[in-house]
């Protein structure tokens, strides 16, 4: 048997004379120029290599029917990423060394050659040539011409058909290549790819083409130099050489192969410490320094005879740091989601967490399943620790690549927008199919429908680990991601009532946050609304005017205080049969009792004279209409906005909004709704008013104090004075009453011109200031000009300590 120099001499390979014998290459090829005289050839001189590629050349074959155009398309088109190749690559020879592995299990003498199973990656610098070798399972001379010279000719299906008689459909493992166009990506960054490949049941044959019109299949002259398996060479075009340096290939295999199942080494300088014995010299020099020592210290003959024993036992040996090449594996990261979660520790998650996450934080939560059914897949998500600061930014248009796809260990792609829904895109974690159907270039998946089966149960896994949080975790992840939930609450109507579990808001009951499910365990009997306010912070919640009376009367307020809140309430229809009443709104209905019923009819026609007036005269261009509030207690008015209209709140968010424009006809016309006045007609304000305008429609301090009331109602209630100008005049008015001054008192002249006499010796002394100035400047501007002058003579700098 030969031996496997492969693994051993960085993918040379080793034949003897005897095994091989020039002449018959000579023989074989025909008298004419070599096809690629510069490109070399591993085991074969210059000259060689040279009549190798000349008998290629002779015995070229045509690709299979428009294989030719479809190489086109492949190198052109498929693939959208040079980097892709490498991935291929090793996806293929995983493939192969699962195959062997399989048909080991029914015939153990396959694995005879070697029964080492790996993957070996090594670049020639010098000539600019890529390795991938593999001990898997090899093609012979009929394999390479029907598997590479005919695109979508997978081998893996008669792999399949070949166990699955054997030892049915259970013993088939998860192998990758279904397509067989894979190889072909080498093009993408390869003028010529040469293949040789060892079948256990054939001789060792080379492959070779530049990806032109044909290829060429002949014997390998150096004989069988590979125990089993396949090493492609990519001759590297001028713009790929990147892909020739150690960095380039540890980060394509990290990113795309490290958790395929078998070993993939790189051939890399290290530096490691060894034991290199002492020459001659230096444990000469050894004894000569311990001599020396002996007579410094005069020591006597007992202790020389224990000098002499130490001197024995001196060490013989130093360490060093010695740099060598040698294979390096670099897929030392296993999936661990394969493995049951019993058999996983919490260490584990964790670092697997930082490795997929590259963040050096715990994870505050995680979840491991299995999904089957219509497809399967295993998957593993996790709950950052803490949220990254550009969360929100340009939230609508990222997409998500925290989310990583793998089909059977072979990473796909994180770059989604279906993946995960955007309210999720700060999760974390890994998605493994071994069902998923994959288009030829593995970079786009064929059907959309499985996308959608793997997002909802991602989702709904999602959702439930949320819920399993215990209090104090749970208070952490609503601080990173409350924003996120009710984000969802908007955007995710199938799990809308899920989401809404997990909304907390600060209530009217106290500064702990509370649930939707907490809020109506504690509504009052007979309540059948949750009543919310949403205000510009929680403080301002605290002082509306639209919660006096209903805490008086002990229910509970929501306070609804970032902007998306609003939002989030109005997208949910109810909660738990119970629906949601915005207490700035028209719609409260708090007394309910007949007598209370009876007491706001009274109201009604008792401040009838007041209502007809403050909607037909005293405020007829500014509200819709005036009613007896609900919600006051301690406040004389509100403006109370329609069902369907904008709050206060909503108004101002709105406005704020970078996107509106005037153009939009529909946020036009809910800014320019008008609100009704809702009054308190136990306030003394609204009696007096009601008084007045009973004995005087035409009372002038009425109307004054009409109008303020409304500017207060309106502040109060979160909208914005529409005419400020005369809001100050108003308040100006009220200034001028208090402090008893009469409204007709005229401000005072500005006094007298200067004389000019005054202004001529003004400006006389300004002028000479300004001329003492210049004279300063003056005076300043010298040694400028003698500074720059000293650096451009020679030895400007010489001095540059004494300036």
């Amino acid at each position: 048997m030969l031996v496997f120099a492969l693994a051993l001499t960085a993918t040379t390979f080793v034949y003897s004379q005897e095994d091989v014998e020039i002449e018959d290459a000579e023989a074989v090829a025909p008298e004419e120029e070599a096809v690629s005289p510069n490109l070399s050839i591993d085991g074969l001189s210059d000259e060689e290599a040279e009549k190798l590629r000349a008998t290629m050349e002779a015995n070229k074959s045509q690709w299979g029917t428009q294989t030719d155009r479809m190489m086109k398309l492949i190198i052109h088109s498929l693939y959208k990423n040079k980097d892709i190749f490498l991935r291929e690559l090793i996806s293929n020879a995983s493939d192969a060394l699962d195959k062997i592995r399989l048909l080991s299990l029914t015939d153990k003498s396959q694995l005879d050659s070697t029964d080492e199973l790996s993957i070996k990656i090594k670049a020639d610098t010098d000539n600019n040539v890529l390795h991938i070798v593999d001990t898997g399972v090899g093609m012979s001379k009929e394999h390479l011409s029907k598997f590479l010279g005919t695109i979508a000719k997978s081998g893996t299906a008669d792999v399949f058909e070949k166990v699955e008689e054997a030892q049915g459909s259970d013993a088939v493992s998860d192998l990758i290549g279904q397509f067989g166009v894979g190889f072909y990506s080498s093009f993408l960054v390869a003028d010529r790819v040469m293949v040789t490949s060892k079948h256990n049941d054939d001789d060792q044959y080379i492959w070779e083409s530049d990806g032109g019109e044909g290829y060429s299949i002949i014997k390998d002259p150096r004989g069988n130099t590979l125990p089993r398996g396949t090493c492609i060479s990519l001759y590297l075009k001028e713009e790929a050489h990147e892909f020739l340096k150690t960095d380039a290939l540890k980060n394509l295999v990290n990113k795309y192969s490290q958790f395929i199942n078998f070993p993939i080494s790189i051939w890399q300088e290290v530096e490691e410490e060894r034991e290199i014995e002492l020459t001659e010299e230096e444990l000469e020099e050894q004894r000569i320094t311990k001599e020396a020592e002996k007579e410094v210290d005069g020591e006597d003959g007992d202790e020389a005879e224990v000098e002499d024993e130490e001197e024995e036992e001196a060490p013989k040996t130093k360490t060093e740091k010695v740099k060598e090449h040698k294979f390096v594996v670099e897929n030392s990261v296993k999936p661990i989601w394969t493995r049951s979660s019993d058999e996983i520790e919490d260490e584990e998650y964790t670092e697997f967490y930082r490795s997929i996450s590259n963040n050096k934080d715990d994870p505050a939560a995680r979840t491991h399943f299995s999904a089957e059914g219509e497809i399967g897949f295993k998957a593993m998500l996790f709950i950052p620790g803490s949220a990254a600061k550009d969360l929100y930014t340009d939230y609508g248009g990222k997409k998500a690549k925290s989310i990583k796809l793998y089909v059977r260990r072979v990473f796909i792609t994180d770059d989604f927008t279906d993946m995960m829904p955007k309210y999720l895109n700060w999760l974390v974690g890994v998605v493994d199919s071994d069902d998923l159907p994959l288009n030829v270039s593995r970079e786009q998946l064929q059907q959309d429908k499985l996308l959608k089966v793997i997002k909802k149960k991602l989702v709904r896994k999602a959702l439930d680990m949320i819920k399993k949080l215990d209090t104090e975790a749970f208070a952490t992840f609503w601080d990173n991601f409350g924003t996120s939930i009710k984000l969802g609450v908007i955007e995710d109507s199938t799990n809308r009532n899920r989401l809404a579990k997990l909304l907390r808001f600060t209530s009217s009951n106290g500064e702990e946050l509370t649930s939707l499910e907490d809020y109506v365990e504690r509504m009052k009997e007979k309540q059948d609304k949750i009543f919310f306010l949403g205000c510009n912070g929680l403080e301002e919640c605290k002082r509306s005017p639209f919660t006096e009376r209903l805490i008086k009367k002990e229910y509970e307020v929501l306070y609804l205080t970032e902007p998306v809140d609003e939002y989030a309430i109005q997208a949910l229809p109810e909660f738990d049969g119970k629906r949601f009443q915005n207490v700035a709104k028209e719609g409260l209905d708090i007394d309910q009792s007949s007598k209370a019923k009876k007491q706001q009819e009274a109201y009604k026609t008792e401040f009838e004279p007041l209502i007809n007036w403050l909607k037909n005269k005293g405020l007829k261009d500014r509200i819709s209409d005036a009613v007896i509030a609900e919600s006051v207690d301690s406040s004389p008015a509100v403006l109370v906005a329609s069902a369907y209209g904008w709050s206060g709140n909503m108004k101002r968010i709105m406005e704020a909004q970078a996107y509106k424009t005037r153009a939009d006809s529909s946020q036009d016309f809910y800014a320019k709704q008008k609100q009704k006045l809702g009054i308190n007609p136990r306030h003394p304000l609204i009696k007096s008013l009601n008084e007045r305008i009973q004995a005087n429609e035409e009372d002038a301090e009425a109307k004054q104090n009409a109008q303020l009331m409304f500017d207060t109602a309106v502040l109060r209630s979160d909208f914005d004075i529409a005419d400020k100008a005369e809001f100050a005049e108003r308040i100006l008015g009220v200034m001028y009453g208090s402090l008893g001054i009469d409204k007709e008192a005229t401000i005072d002249e500005e006094a007298a011109d200067i004389d000019e006499d005054d202004e001529e010796a003004d400006e006389d002394e300004d002028t000479e200031e300004i001329d003492a100035d210049d004279e300063e400047d003056e005076e300043i501007e010298e040694p400028e000009t003698e500074f720059v002058d000293s650096i451009d003579s020679e030895d400007s700098f010489d001095g540059k300590d004494e300036l």
